[in-house]
């Protein structure tokens, strides 16, 4: 199946685009292609750069015995900036405050574009800690979480904080809120295991204690915490459950009106 250049390119393109952070073999495709490793090698070269100019992403390649290649998500420093301005300002209206000093964002998380920016966004930062499996809470970190392990090219696990018999035998961990109430969250006993290394990613951060409560569940299964990323946090109180944690914007009441910034983990 030689064909011609271009078709090849774009085949090979969109293989990498549909399946985020899955190594392509050069080899296999060489060999799909009927031409050889070399002038496949050349080819990801071209997508490469193509994709970087676009902002969009990176193929990274081992170049070691087994010769592989993956495209991994990463809007590019200004584009990232630009869009999280332009998430930030949308938030910022007296319209989206709710009671306790709390921001209304579901719509923006339960759009797909959105979404998705967020979690490649998400993604990019913690690539190079080669997370296995990305764990959130239920409900509306779920979408953000989702386009985490879809980058990321791992499955997401899902604490929930009511036991379903459909999610078959689960564990179970009790943790403190910030107002002295002790909730519990659950997780299915196949979802985790003991070589597991965790991404926690969730929707909104004030005392960090449903991070905290995905942190005692990673430690059940002896699992191994690679990162904390939050979509939204709260600069008080500024002691929180979780000390270790990066966020995409900040949240600030001033008169009655939420304003939203990027974090400085972002904007430096």
């Amino acid at each position: 199946m030689r064909g011609k250049r271009t078709e090849r390119l774009i085949r090979i393109a969109s293989r990498m685009l549909l399946g985020p952070s899955r190594q392509l073999s050069l080899t296999g495709t060489a060999a799909n292609f009927s031409v050889s490793k070399t002038l496949i090698s050349d080819d990801i070269e071209i997508i490469s750069e193509a994709l970087q100019s676009e902002g969009v992403g990176k193929v990274v390649t081992d170049r070691g015995r087994s010769g592989g290649a993956y495209f991994l998500p990463s809007p590019s420093a200004e584009y990232r900036m630009d869009k999280l301005k332009q998430l930030a300002d949308k938030l910022s209206v007296p319209e989206r405050l709710l009671p306790g000093d709390l921001v209304y964002y579901t719509d923006v998380l339960f759009d797909p574009d959105i979404a998705s920016f967020l979690g490649f966004t998400m993604a990019s930062m913690f690539d190079p800690q080669k997370p296995t499996v990305v764990m959130t809470s239920e409900v509306k970190g779920i979408p953000f979480a989702f386009f985490t392990a879809y980058a990321l090219g791992v499955p997401m696990a899902v604490c929930r904080f009511r036991n379903r018999p459909s999610d078959g035998p689960a564990v179970g961990v009790h943790f403190p809120m910030s107002s002295g109430e002790v909730r519990t969250m659950y997780l299915g006993t196949r979802l985790l295991g003991p070589s597991s290394k965790v991404l926690i990613v969730d929707d909104f951060m004030r005392g960090g204690s449903t991070s905290a409560g995905m942190l005692l569940m990673a430690r059940e299964f002896a699992a191994s915490v690679v990162g904390v990323g939050i979509f939204i946090s709260s600069p008080e109180p500024r002691k929180k459950a979780v000390t270790d944690y990066s966020s995409l914007l900040t949240l600030n009441v001033k008169n009655g009106v939420p304003k939203l910034s990027v974090s400085d983990v972002i904007s430096r």
